[in-house]
């Protein structure tokens, strides 16, 4: 079980992708689909969440693309999800339902959130890039 939504885990590795390939030329949707084994239209709304954060950057055109929007080791995994829109960053909303849930459940859930997001903020692009190269030198020499 992951407690990432496969959105999300798309997201992380659309960005690990494009950080990969890119270098000097940008990566196409299309590109990036056929990678993943997915159609493009299941891709795009995310990359165009990226952009919109600025975690990646787009050109549109017959030779657009895709390229990392800043610094590789300035980007996290959390700014991917929040970008991607899987992290929901309105703490305060009201959960209705039993006592139980509300005074135990609930902040118990929430801390155990805050140290997900503490761990995802410490693991950068830079750093799966770099655990994710030997993948992309086998795939050139196959």
């Amino acid at each position: 079980m992951s407690l990432l939504s496969r959105k999300a885990l798309l997201a992380i590795a659309a960005v690990i992708d494009v950080a990969l390939n890119a270098r000097g030329k940008l990566v196409s949707a299309k590109d990036l689909a056929s990678r993943h084994d997915l159609p493009a239209r299941h891709l795009e709304p995310v990359l165009q969440a990226l952009v919109r954060k600025g975690v990646l950057n787009g050109v549109r055109g017959p030779h657009g693309g895709y390229e990392i929007g800043r610094e590789m080791r300035r980007i996290t995994v959390d700014d991917i999800l929040k970008a991607a829109g899987s992290i929901n960053e309105d703490d305060a909303t009201a959960m209705p339902g039993s006592d139980l849930l509300r005074q135990v459940v609930m902040p118990a859930i929430a801390q155990a959130e805050k140290t997900f997001v503490a761990a995802l903020s410490r693991i950068t692009v830079e750093d799966l890039a770099r655990r994710a190269e030997p993948l992309r030198q086998r795939s050139r020499e196959s």
